[in-house]
C-alpha cells in the first residue's frame, strides 16, 4: 500500500496551449514539413527523382523528433500499403527507443502529477530511465513495503505535438494519394489519428489495462501489470514491474521454448479479438517481454481497437470461405468488414490477398509460416495485389482493418523471427469453433464496464 498524499498536486497545468502548438509546428516544419515540400516540388513518386535517397532524408528527420510523428512513422511502417515500399522500409528502421528527457524533467513531470512531496510516496526511485520511447519513458521505483513498479512518465507537450504531426502525416497521404490511387489512405488516416490521440491520455490506457486483465484472467501464459491507482494521472501511469527478457534473445534456443513463446504471444492477441472483440493494435518488439516461464509480459496499452462483433464474424466467415471455396460467403464477410461497392473483379483480388494471410491456418498440420508467408513471398503478394487494385480501381479499406492488419502482420513477423513450427490451424480453429456472436457481445459488454468504458463502443461498420 502507498503512502497516503500529504500535499495534494496542484491541477496539472494544460501543456496543449495556442504557443506549444505553434512551436511544434515549426519544429516538425524544419523537419519534416521541409521534406513533404521537396516532395510535392519534385512531383511525388515520379521517375526522376530517386524516391530511396528521399525516404533516407524522411526517415532521418523523424528520428530526431520525440512524440506522434515518430510513432506514426513505426506504425506506417506496419501498414501495409500505407506507403511506397522504399519509405516503409525506411521507416522501419527508426529505433523502438529515444534519447531519454533528463533528471530535470523526472522531477518537474513528477511533482506536477504528484505534488511537491512525492518523493515521500517511494522509498527510492531511480531518476535514469529504464526506456524510452517516441510517447514517455519509463523509470523503476519502489515502494516502501517493498513492491517494485514501473513509473511511465508522458513526454511534455506530447497533446500540443498530436494535431501539429497529425497535420504533416495527412499532407503525406495527400500527395501519396496523387501518385497512386490503388489504396485510399483517407480510412487509414482517420483511425491513425483515433488511435494516436488516445495514447496520450494515460487514463485511458488505464483502463485499457483493466479491460485486459479481465479478459486474460484465465490465461496462465499472458501477464498483464497493474495500475497503481493513486500514483496514476493522465500524464503519469504507474503499474507494477513484470520481469522479463526480450524476445529476440530467444531467436537461437530449442525449437520447443520457441514454439512455447509463439503460443503464448498468438494466445495474447487472439483471446481477446475472438473471444470479446478487442486487439491490441501495436504488436511492436518493444511493448512486450519473455517471462521466465517462456509465457509473456504485455507492457504498453495505448493503441487498444474494440470492434464491433459483426466484425469479428466477418473474419472468421471469411476464412471458412476460403477453406470452402464459397464466394457467396466471402462477399457476405467483406461487407462485414465494412468494405463498400466490391465488384467482381476487387472480390477476386482481395481473395488472393486474404489467401495468402489466412495460408498458414489451412492444414491441420505443424508448421513454419514462413513456408507460404515468407516476408519475400509476401512483398510479391503484396506488389501483384496492388497493382490489380490499380487495374480494377482501386479500394477503400475499412478503417477497422487498419490495425486488424497491422496486428496480423506484426504477430507474423514474430513468428518467422522464432522460427515457431507449430499447429497453427488448430490453435485457431479451438479459439473460433464455438463462436457465438451473441455472446461475444455479451462478454464485451461486462469488459467495458469493468474497466470502466462504459460507453466507449465500438465504430459502426
Amino acid at each position: 500500500m502507498s503512502t497516503p498524499l500529504k500535499t495534494p498536486p496542484p491541477p496539472a497545468p494544460s501543456e496543449n496551449s495556442l504557443g506549444n502548438r505553434v512551436a511544434r509546428y515549426a519544429q516538425v516544419g524544419s523537419s519534416v514539413a521541409g521534406q513533404a515540400a521537396r516532395i510535392a516540388g519534385s512531383r511525388l513518386f515520379s521517375r526522376g527523382m530517386d524516391r530511396g535517397t528521399h525516404a533516407n532524408d524522411l526517415r532521418a528527420a523523424l528520428g530526431g523528433l520525440k512524440g506522434p510523428l515518430m510513432k506514426v512513422a513505426q506504425m506506417l511502417a506496419t501498414i501495409p500499403d500505407a506507403l511506397p515500399p522504399e519509405y516503409a522500409d525506411e521507416l522501419a528502421k527508426l529505433q523502438s527507443s529515444a534519447p531519454p528527457m533528463g533528471k530535470p524533467f523526472v522531477r518537474r513531470r513528477m511533482a506536477s502529477e504528484l505534488g511537491p512531496d512525492w518523493r515521500q510516496r517511494f522509498a527510492e526511485f531511480d531518476l535514469d530511465a529504464a526506456a524510452a520511447a517516441s510517447l514517455g519513458q519509463v523509470h523503476r521505483a519502489t515502494l516502501p513495503d517493498g513492491k517494485v513498479l514501473a513509473c511511465k512518465l508522458q513526454y511534455p507537450n506530447i497533446e500540443a505535438a498530436v494535431d501539429a504531426d497529425l497535420s504533416q502525416l495527412k499532407v503525406l497521404f495527400a500527395v501519396y494519394r496523387r501518385w497512386d490511387k490503388a489504396i485510399d489512405t483517407n480510412l487509414i488516416y482517420a483511425e491513425i489519428a483515433d488511435r494516436l490521440r488516445e495514447e496520450v491520455d494515460y487514463e485511458r490506457e488505464a483502463r485499457h489495462i483493466k479491460l485486459y486483465r479481465h479478459i486474460l484472467r484465465d490465461e496462465p501464459t499472458v501477464s498483464i501489470p497493474e495500475v497503481i491507482e493513486d500514483l496514476s494521472t493522465r500524464r503519469l501511469l504507474t503499474m507494477n514491474w513484470l520481469s522479463g527478457r526480450p524476445l529476440m534473445e530467444f531467436r537461437d534456443t530449442d525449437q520447443e521454448v520457441r514454439n512455447q513463446i509463439a503460443i503464448a504471444m498468438f494466445r495474447a492477441w487472439y483471446i481477446p479479438f475472438y473471444r470479446s472483440g478487442v486487439i491490441h493494435g501495436d504488436p511492436h518488439l518493444g511493448n512486450y517481454t519473455v517471462r521466465a516461464d517462456h509465457g509473456v509480459n504485455l507492457l504498453d496499452f495505448g493503441c487498444v481497437r474494440v470492434f464491433p462483433p459483426s466484425f469479428v464474424r466477418g473474419v472468421i466467415d471469411l476464412y471458412w470461405a476460403l477453406a470452402r471455396g464459397d464466394r457467396d460467403l466471402a462477399v457476405s464477410a467483406y461487407e462485414r468488414w465494412g468494405f463498400k461497392g466490391l465488384s467482381n473483379a476487387t472480390i477476386d483480388v482481395l481473395n488472393e490477398w486474404a489467401a495468402f494471410l489466412y495460408a498458414p491456418l489451412m492444414k491441420d498440420e505443424p508448421r513454419l509460416i514462413q513456408q507460404t508467408n515468407s516476408g519475400q513471398y509476401g512483398r510479391e503478394v503484396a506488389q501483384k495485389v496492388h497493382q490489380k487494385l490499380r487495374e480494377v480501381g482501386g479500394v477503400t479499406p475499412p478503417r477497422e482493418f487498419v490495425f486488424m492488419d497491422r496486428a496480423a502482420v506484426g504477430l507474423g513477423s514474430v513468428f518467422m523471427h522464432l522460427k515457431a513450427n507449430i499447429n497453427w490451424y488448430r490453435l485457431f480453429v479451438d479459439l473460433i469453433g464455438d463462436f457465438d456472436e451473441d455472446a461475444l457481445r455479451k462478454r464485451q459488454d461486462e469488459a467495458m464496464s469493468l474497466a470502466g468504458l462504459t460507453g466507449v463502443t465500438a465504430d459502426p461498420v
